[in-house]
């Protein structure tokens, strides 16, 4: 993968001297979004969120040579995204809720959010004259055993089923969905967590020995977001290609290299297998045995063709580079070769998954380590 937190010159076109807009701006992929589709030399951004600290915060920030316009308001309020989507040429859509056991203990408000929400923002844009919408999903979407999968799944199918509705209409209409796995360091993910149970001595609380993630970063996630947004023809679902990492590699890694840092002994802390929680899955999918045999392969993700196709047809899914049109393995977790701890370990520093202070004080410990054992 190219660095993600440069531009890609190959994208440049889809997005130079258009309106973008962002929803859920102020969340760890919305904000990661902003910095880099801000290199594309867009003509505007528009940010909108719900979160009013947030936003208010994430504007004081901002030091562009492009309007930026922070924009207050909620997907479930059709009247307010009218008023935002108005010239919009491009739309990422990130705004939903995320966490798995806050979804399973609210479902009215989750699929307020994430599914009829949807439904808004794809309204809105059709009657706004939007070109090009990207949903962010999720693997939880695949085989969904918790209430925010159902949701992600329902909402890649609206996506993809306004797009083949109207394609006949509005020609120009790109929308789509992209899929990805977990975004190591996020709010939603368990980087912050363990980091906690380890400064207090811990132990760490891990699902299940056998557990597997499908990983990455927030800079290659919003990377492949803008890649998806610009390779996308239309009404597909593009899936991501990412590492694999055992939950229990990544609990005793970040012992080894945290627990000194904090005072505490590696053998003091201890991790405990606690079970599944609520609606959790012991392995991740990507792609199913039935999405499969339509699928293609490219150099960094698979892009999943829609199941029904009234009004288009397989020779719109023209992508520049094809590995493979015929891919017969679904995408799973704990098929793939997971990352070794030597390679997990090298991932969370080298892109400071940590935070950029622990990751400088883990670095400097394991080099001190070094040293004094070639003394």
């Amino acid at each position: 993968m190219n660095n993600p937190c440069l531009p890609d010159k190959d994208l440049k076109p889809v997005y130079e001297g258009k309106i973008i807009l962002i929803t859920g701006s102020v969340g760890t992929v919305g904000s990661e979004l902003l910095q880099q589709i801000a290199q594309y030399d867009p003509a505007e951004i528009r940010l909108f969120d719900n979160n009013e600290s947030g936003l208010f915060m994430q504007n004081l920030s901002i030091n562009f040579n492009i309007p930026v316009i922070p924009i207050l308001g909620d997907i479930r309020d059709q009247g307010k995204l009218q008023m935002a989507f108005e010239g919009v040429d491009v739309l990422f859509h990130c705004a939903a809720f995320k966490h798995v056991t806050l979804c399973e203990s609210n479902p009215f408000d989750s699929v307020r959010t994430n599914v009829i929400g949807t439904q808004n923002v794809l309204k809105v844009a059709l009657a706004c004259g939007v070109k090009r919408m990207i949903y962010t999903s999720s693997d939880k979407a695949v085989n969904p055993t918790n209430v925010m999968g159902t949701c992600k799944l329902l909402s890649e199918r609206v996506v993809t089923a306004a797009c083949d509705t109207f394609w006949n209409k509005r020609k120009n209409i790109v929308f789509s969905s992209t899929r990805f796995g977990n975004v190591l360091g996020s709010s939603g993910s368990v980087i912050p967590i363990f980091i906690e149970q380890i400064k207090n001595g811990g132990p760490l609380t891990v699902t299940d020995k056998d557990m597997t993630r499908f990983v990455m970063t927030v800079q290659e996630a919003a990377h492949l977001v803008i890649k998806s947004g610009a390779l996308s023809r239309g009404g597909e679902v593009m899936v991501t290609k990412m590492p694999v990492i055992r939950i229990v590699d990544l609990a005793e890694i970040m012992i080894d290299l945290l627990a000194p840092i904090f005072g505490h002994s590696r053998k003091s802390i201890k991790v405990d297998f606690i079970g599944a929680k609520p609606g959790e899955k012991l392995y991740e999918e990507l792609m199913t045995e039935e999405e499969a045999p339509r699928s293609y392969e490219l150099p960094d993700m698979f892009s999943v063709l829609p199941c029904i196709r009234k009004n288009t047809d397989e020779g719109q899914f023209s992508y520049p580079k094809v590995i493979s049109k015929h891919v017969t393995q679904p995408y799973i977790s704990n098929t793939e070769m997971p990352l070794s701890k030597n390679e997990l370990q090298s991932y969370l520093l080298s892109n400071q998954i940590l935070g950029k202070d622990l990751t400088e004080s883990c670095k400097q410990h394991i080099l001190s380590y070094q040293q004094q054992a070639a003394a």
